[in-house]
């Protein structure tokens, strides 16, 4: 059984969240209703992932996110009553996998977290392929020690072609992975990230090649 820490200080919506959530997800679901309570929860027992309030009455969660992402590579799912484009680009800047704001549906909700915890699923600290080395938790990647200087979307992207190397991935399903949404018709995003990740592997030993109407390939040079 996973288990989700909620961090979410108005009491009738926790509660209401943490019934649903073990009824119809079947999740095992702790509760805190401030930072600091989420802290000694964690340190308590350390959850599959962390559904996070950002407005919370004893700081912002997004620092919150900021100090967890510096030792730990849990994955957050923010939650939210914000609604601009400008909070959802912090939330995901300071290292959210997701975002969903209020009101939503429960289902919605579930759909998310599962959604998350598919993408995020637990990896081992290093991945080490070739000249290339992953660590996992800080997000970084080092070629004969060097490190590549790679954003966080550009590091998820590295992490799931290590993972399926020699094998065509499509746009579509890379962004579902890396942004957790559906991509529609624009690819840009995708694309820009492909080609920023593709000059900084150019010394590595491999690169990543695109098929027309199949996707991207990381391969051996």
């Amino acid at each position: 059984m996973r288990n989700i820490l909620l961090v979410e200080d108005e009491q009738d919506i926790s509660f209401a969240n943490k019934i649903l959530l073990e009824r119809s997800g079947g999740y095992r679901v702790r509760l805190a209703m401030n930072l600091e309570e989420a802290w000694r929860s964690i340190t308590e027992a350390e959850p599959d992932l962390i559904v996070l309030d950002i407005m919370l009455p004893d700081g912002s969660g997004l620092d919150f996110l900021g100090e967890l992402r510096q030792g730990k590579n849990i994955p957050v799912l923010l939650l939210t009553a914000l609604s601009e484009t400008s909070d959802e680009l912090r939330g995901i800047q300071a290292g959210g996998d997701d975002y969903i704001t209020k009101p939503y549906d429960i289902h919605v909700l579930l759909a998310r977290i599962e959604m998350v915890l598919q993408r995020t699923a637990r990896l081992p600290e290093t991945i080490t392929k070739g000249t290339l080395t992953l660590h996992i938790t800080s997000n970084e990647a080092f070629v004969n020690g060097e490190n590549l200087g790679l954003s966080q979307k550009e590091f998820s992207l590295l992490v799931i072609f290590v993972q399926h190397e020699n094998r065509a991935i499509s746009a579509a399903h890379l962004y579902e992975q890396v942004w957790g949404r559906h991509m529609g018709k624009d690819d840009r995003a995708v694309k820009t990230a492909v080609y920023r990740l593709r000059k900084k592997l150019q010394h590595t030993g491999f690169t990543i090649t695109a098929e027309r109407s199949v996707g991207y390939c990381f391969e051996q040079k």
